[in-house]
């Protein structure tokens, strides 16, 4: 008898059953206090469903409902009322102690899914000092410091709203314990009244950390030079236009008041 086709058949079958189980996501990101959202979908009769963080039974989930995890901040339940098929693992107020891998494994012919769990941590955002007074066309430079962030946060800066060109300002961070902070400094020419904005964000934040300060600009006082020149010009031109009419009109008068010819010999 040819065993050959019957050990494809059964591989293939157990390839089919374990192809019945899904874990989602399969990399999850979420910032430090939040929590964590696993689903299991399992096609099929199933009994127990294990789930592992790091290498440690968490949590015990069985298809009546019954729960039994290590912590309270492992929960399990079904993604709807009902249907055995979704499961829906949590780990609520995550820390960065349980990043890492996260493993369901349903018993039977199931086997084993994992997924990685990332926690990131954000931090503070400063830029030095208060509001910032400087005079028109000054060159204002800003600095902007980060702390206690995880991973080391990606920096911007914006000016009235619109974010600044990246060739004005340059970032660097430095390792600090299990965090890292972040220095970033800011130069610009200042034109008028500004609000400078500097924004702090990692791949979890829905809305970027940020802190703001408001640059005042004192206007050059005028340029009188250019309205003298002008002024002068006019003034002088004027004042020769004058001279030639007077030219004009002396030259007329005098003309007519000298003798004719024909009057001299009356």
């Amino acid at each position: 008898m040819n065993i050959v086709p019957i050990i494809l058949l059964m591989l293939c079958a157990s390839e089919a059953a374990l192809g019945q189980f899904q874990l989602q996501p399969q990399n999850l990101t979420v910032l430090q206090g939040s929590t964590a959202h696993f689903t299991a979908t399992v096609q099929g009769t199933w009994e127990v469903m294990t789930w592992t963080v790091n290498e440690l039974l968490v949590l015990t989930f069985r298809v009546n409902g019954d729960t039994s995890s290590s912590e309270p901040q492992f929960g399990a339940g079904f993604c709807s009322s009902g249907d055995t098929s979704c499961v829906e693992f949590t780990i609520s107020n995550t820390t960065r102690s349980r990043a890492g891998t996260v493993v369901c494994m349903v018993q039977g012919d199931f086997g084993s899914k994992t997924s990685r769990l990332y926690v990131e941590e954000s931090g503070t955002v400063n830029i030095s000092g208060g509001t910032v007074m400087v005079a028109e066309d000054q060159q204002v430079e800003l600095e902007c410091v980060t702390s206690g962030w995880f991973p080391s946060p990606t920096i911007s800066w914006t000016l009235n709203g619109r974010t600044a060109d990246s060739s004005l300002y340059n970032s660097s961070s430095v390792a600090h314990g299990d965090s890292f902070n972040t220095t970033s400094e800011l130069t610009f020419r200042a034109v008028r009244n500004t609000t400078v904005e500097c924004l702090a964000a990692v791949t979890s934040l829905t809305k970027p950390r940020s802190s703001s300060v408001f640059v005042v600009v004192d206007p050059k006082p005028p340029d009188w030079t250019v309205l003298i020149s002008i002024v002068v010009s006019f003034g002088g031109a004027a004042l020769l236009v004058l001279l030639i009419i007077g030219i004009v009109f002396c030259c007329k008068r005098r003309k007519e008041k000298q003798p004719s010819y024909q009057d001299e010999i009356r």
